[in-house]
């Protein structure tokens, strides 16, 4: 079932409503009820009843996003959230490895007294702690320097902070965020295809999958290293698409070029 992304935005939004002075556009935005005047939104093209919340030249007429750029922002904000999501959690990774790299000594203890004290209640259900994967990667990290901790800490305070850059960025649907996005998405995408090819996990698939579906989306969908025109195709194509959309909503047939 399609979505009527006009009416779902309404009902979220509210309408918009505008009173041109041309006359002879006035007429189609308006008309009298038996309980008012109403004025067609210029988003959905519905009647609503009361007072235009703006009026004076076409010209100034609010240009609603509608259609397919709603659907567009809505993928865009998705992406948002999920950016700004991975990036919150790698903060608190981060942060877990700088105070790792404070108490190593202690954590390790602390660590290999657990480990004594659950390796006969593994061994009980037929699994070697000792030959566990998690575990000897948990204690090759205890062999790392204090510096190369810190280090690792850094890079990932790094890396959180494209996420949530570009988390806002795409938030408001801004072509820069959209550029940094599809450069640092694709910069990682040989790193989560070696990590496949070490051990390959649903989460890590589905990581992949929708990295790759992101990068594919916005640099077709928004044009950008010059594909399918580049930037002044998009420019051409948002303006004439608005301009068209402010006379559909005005009753008007669009003029030809």
């Amino acid at each position: 079932m399609a979505i009527d992304w006009d009416r779902r935005h309404c009902a979220r939004k509210g309408h918009v409503t505008y009173a041109p002075d041309d006359p002879r556009l006035r007429v189609r935005l308006h008309s009298q009820t038996a309980v008012g005047e109403a004025w067609r939104c210029l988003r959905c093209g519905d009647f609503v009843l009361g007072e235009p919340h703006g009026s004076g030249p076409a010209a100034d007429a609010p240009l609603v996003p509608r259609g397919k750029v709603l659907r567009d922002l809505f993928i865009l904000r998705f992406l948002a959230i999920e950016r700004a999501v991975r990036g919150v959690f790698i903060v608190l990774v981060a942060v877990a490895v700088w105070k790792f790299s404070n108490s190593q000594d202690a954590v390790r203890r602390l660590f290999n007294e657990y480990l004594d004290t659950f390796r006969p209640v593994f061994r009980h259900f037929h699994y070697d702690l000792d030959h566990s994967p998690v575990v000897g990667s948990i204690q090759k990290a205890f062999g790392y320097k204090h510096s190369t901790l810190l280090l690792v800490a850094g890079l990932l305070l790094a890396y959180a902070l494209i996420e949530l850059v570009e988390a806002v960025g795409l938030w408001y649907a801004k072509r820069w965020a959209e550029y940094l996005t599809v450069v640092a998405t694709a910069a990682f995408l040989p790193l989560e295809i070696y990590e496949l090819t070490e051990k390959v996990s649903y989460l890590k698939i589905v990581t992949l999958v929708l990295n790759i579906l992101a990068v594919l989306y916005i640099a077709l969908a928004k044009r950008l290293f010059g594909l399918r025109g580049g930037r002044r195709a998009f420019d051409e194509e948002r303006q004439s698409a608005s301009l068209l959309e402010v006379e559909e909503s005005a009753g008007v047939e669009p003029s030809l070029p």
